[in-house]
């Protein structure tokens, strides 16, 4: 079964990033052992490489993927937003995202001040899109919703994302 969209709504993904949608699909991401569930926290250094993700769904069903942070550069005045970490098109259902094309590579979160919230936005394609996609000119001020409109994708069918704030750097003596 999907999940509920209530903590999207409470964490405010749900008006800032997307709007209201009902879960079809389930997604699940991990960074190493770790479970990424609506606003856990993960320190960027262990989110350094892309997390596995899986993808329910049938291999004839096609997904897109998209990685955003709608905090950047600040909380308080997120006048990035939204900062594109990761895309990825045509993922076959049940699979990966290393099974589809990776239009932007991933990058990790580094959270320059506050607590950002990164997120996956999974939306289900009703076609290959990989020729029509090219590379965002720049990560900064990406639209998802622009984005999903461009390519016809339609209202997300999964969504999950986990919160983050700059590590404090190690002490040298």
């Amino acid at each position: 079964m999907a999940a509920s969209v209530d903590p999207l709504v409470v964490g405010r993904v749900i008006g800032d990033v997307l709007d209201m949608y009902i879960p079809t699909a389930n997604m699940s991401v991990y960074f190493g052992p770790k479970h990424i569930t609506n606003g856990c926290e993960i320190k960027p250094s262990a989110a350094v490489n892309p997390p596995k993700v899986n993808i329910s769904g049938n291999s004839d069903e096609l997904y897109t993927l998209v990685m955003t942070d709608p905090d950047a550069p600040s909380p308080s005045e997120p006048n990035m937003r939204e900062w594109v970490h990761w895309i990825v098109v045509d993922i076959p259902g049940g699979t990966n995202p290393s099974k589809g094309k990776e239009i932007l590579p991933y990058m990790e979160p580094r959270p320059p001040v506050g607590i950002h919230r990164y997120i996956f936005v999974l939306f289900r394609q009703s076609s290959p899109v990989g020729l029509m996609v090219q590379q965002p000119p720049s990560r900064v001020n990406f639209s998802t919703r622009m984005f999903a409109g461009h390519l016809d994708l339609g209202l997300p069918v999964a969504t999950v994302y986990f919160n983050a704030q700059k590590e404090p750097a190690s002490r040298r003596r």
